[in-house]
């Protein structure tokens, strides 16, 4: 008998000795608007040596820092160092982008019986929500907490009519990150008169490193898609829902980005200078997450899968990085360093019959939920 209370003594000292992990979330400030507000920043970190700073300008993703397979941690997202560039040359880095993230053609859409016109800020269309989407906005931090997971909650109140868009729109931005190597996203949006949304997250990602010599190319990516959008010269789909088999856009089995990217043979490489289309994941938003994309890179390391419950996946190989934008760490940007992976509705959506609604009305919330599981060692 003593010899076993001594061993759950002994149970419990051990117990008390080994520290519980916890991730942290820590507050501070980015600097300050031209106006003078302050950007809040919050950097939530785990044990696992994982880390993600988040600013309160455009609710983005400035930094995400990760260990390699050696142990050796970089930057692996892209973003600027200070908010002035944020505010000087908006690239939707790591951004929150809506109320319609990616195109609406020639910027309109109607709803119930009514049209709608948004800003033109794309060619002839419209793109992430207008001239002053929700990646040019401060929002207000409304919630920081540190945990066995890590979090911050910000929040946008789009006013009724904001870019021509109907209705009072509220969006909540929840960033979180575990003990796991698991990133977070989730966006939730009401409205006070019948409206469409499409909000994502536009994070440019390079696992070897923000401003490796070696760029993104090498990266091999997997999509599980039978099917991709085909677009016009303007990146606007034409309808058809083309099969992937026999393309440059099969991505059943891993494949490195730059094998394909330059084929010029396909017209739909030339017109994007690259990918930047929308692979069908399924036919509606589902209440679970199903998997996007597989992101490996074969040299760090380094990878991820992104889990989402949207029906599309937007995948942009970074072709128009024109050598005019300066890396966190001092290198110049040139096309194909990043690459990203946008869950999400399919685009022009109010304009195409047969692609999943973007209607949100009173009383419903829209929920854009985005996993990016990340791993090492690979």
């Amino acid at each position: 008998m003593a010899r076993r209370f001594l061993g759950l003594l002994m149970g419990v000292g051990a117990m008390i000795a080994t520290p519980v992990m916890a991730a942290t979330a820590k507050k501070g400030s980015f600097g300050r608007l031209p106006d003078g507000r302050d950007v809040a920043s919050v950097t939530l970190s785990n044990g696992r040596g994982m880390s993600a700073t988040l600013i309160a300008y455009g609710a983005a993703i400035q930094s995400v820092m990760l260990p390699d397979r050696s142990g050796k941690t970089a930057d692996i997202a892209i973003g600027h160092r200070t908010i002035g560039e944020y505010v000087a040359k908006p690239q939707f880095f790591g951004s929150t982008v809506g109320r319609f993230a990616n195109r609406l053609a020639k910027g309109r859409f109607t709803l119930d019986g009514r049209s709608y016109q948004t800003p033109i800020n794309n060619g002839e269309n419209a793109l992430h929500g207008g001239t002053q989407g929700f990646d040019k906005v401060l929002w207000e931090v409304r919630e920081v907490k540190s945990g066995p997971t890590a979090s911050v909650t910000m929040r946008y109140v789009s006013p009724d009519g904001d870019q021509g868009y109907p209705g009072q729109m509220t969006v909540d931005a929840t960033y979180s990150l575990d003990e796991r190597n698991q990133l977070t996203i989730e966006y939730r949006a009401t409205t006070t008169k019948p409206t469409i949304a499409n909000i994502t997250n536009h994070a440019y990602w390079n696992l070897a490193g923000e401003g490796a010599e070696a760029g993104a190319m090498g990266h091999v990516v997997t999509i599980p898609a039978d099917t991709f959008l085909p677009t016009d010269v303007g990146a606007i789909p034409t309808g058809e829902r083309r099969s992937v088999a026999g393309t440059v856009f099969d991505f059943r089995r891993p494949t490195a980005i730059g094998a394909r990217v330059r084929d010029a043979s396909d017209r739909q490489i030339e017109f994007g200078r690259g990918y930047d289309h929308n692979w069908i994941i399924g036919r509606e938003v589902t209440p679970g997450l199903h998997l996007m994309a597989r992101v490996a890179d074969p040299v760090s390391g380094r990878a991820y899968e992104l889990h989402s419950n949207q029906p599309g996946l937007q995948f942009y190989s970074g072709n128009f990085f024109d050598a005019t934008s300066i890396g966190k760490n001092g290198r110049i940007h040139r096309m194909g360093d990043a690459i990203v992976m946008e869950p999400q509705l399919f685009p022009d959506t109010p304009n195409q019959k047969g692609f999943p609604s973007a209607r949100l009305d009173p009383g419903q919330t829209y929920r854009n939920i985005m996993v990016y599981r990340f791993s090492t060692g690979g």
